[in-house]
């Protein structure tokens, strides 16, 4: 007799500790009684009735799962690979459970399709230059749909855009055309600048000759006290003189 209730208590006990159900915050339970849904299970210590009732547990944070590379053709016929990642959660949690077998893997599968379907609509220039709006046009679509299936899309983003490696080359010429065409342009407007600047200063020092001889010796001084530099004044008026006698021969010979 001992022996049973021995027995009978430690199978008790046993019942007892099969019922208690811990759930975490982040998740949520969704209950089922002999196949059939009754409830969802919060945070915290629950009972359920052990062989009669069962329980799934469902992660309610934010999760990530990656769109592989998917080959596309673009509207104007280039073929790139692109692949992007899926921010979502599950916000219904029983109707993720009983409608969807595996909702992670179905997510997936649509992202792959919206992505197919918006990327062949655009050109390569538009795909390079609006990724975030190709990801906002695929998280439209995915989370349409994905609503009736308990889940939430938080955002989708694009990640690596692939293209043929003679498209790259070409590409790559061309970003180096437009880099020595600005430095091209650059330099011109430094050159006219500086041009301008010489004939203004040109100008200044035809009105004043006081203005040349003082630039004649800040000339000689950047020069320095080097042995090799050999210099030989000549005053101005000697210079004019030298001028005006060269004119007088050049017309004594005509």
């Amino acid at each position: 007799m001992a022996v049973l209730e021995l027995i009978l208590g430690f199978f008790v006990l046993m019942i007892a500790f099969a019922s208690i159900k811990i759930i975490d915050q982040y998740e949520r339970a969704v209950k089922f009684r002999l196949g059939k849904y009754v409830g969802t299970l919060e945070p915290g210590l629950n009972f359920v009735i052990p062989m009669i009732e069962r329980i799934v547990t469902v992660d309610i944070r934010l999760q990530t799962i990656d769109i592989p590379a998917q080959q596309v053709i673009t509207k104007d016929n280039v073929p790139v690979q692109v692949n992007g990642v899926i921010y979502f959660k599950v916000s219904n949690p029983e109707i993720a459970i009983i409608k969807m077998q595996n909702f992670g893997y179905a997510i997936s599968q649509y992202a792959q399709t919206a992505l197919k379907d918006v990327v062949g609509g655009m050109t390569l220039d538009q795909l390079l230059a609006e990724r975030d709006q190709v990801g906002k046009e695929i998280e439209e679509l995915v989370e349409k749909e994905t609503k009736d299936w308990g889940m939430e899309v938080e955002v989708i983003k694009m990640q690596d855009i692939d293209m043929p490696e003679d498209l790259k080359r070409i590409m790559s010429r061309q970003a180096a055309a437009e880099r020595e065409k600005r430095a091209n342009i650059t330099k011109s407007e430094g050159d006219k600048l500086a041009a301008v600047n010489l004939a203004a200063a040109a100008k200044v020092m035809a009105q004043s000759p006081g203005a040349m001889q003082l630039r004649t010796l800040q000339t000689i001084d950047g020069l320095g006290p080097t042995p090799s530099n050999t210099v030989v004044m000549f005053p101005i008026d000697v210079v004019d003189a030298l001028h005006t006698f060269s004119d007088w021969m050049k017309k004594k010979g005509k």
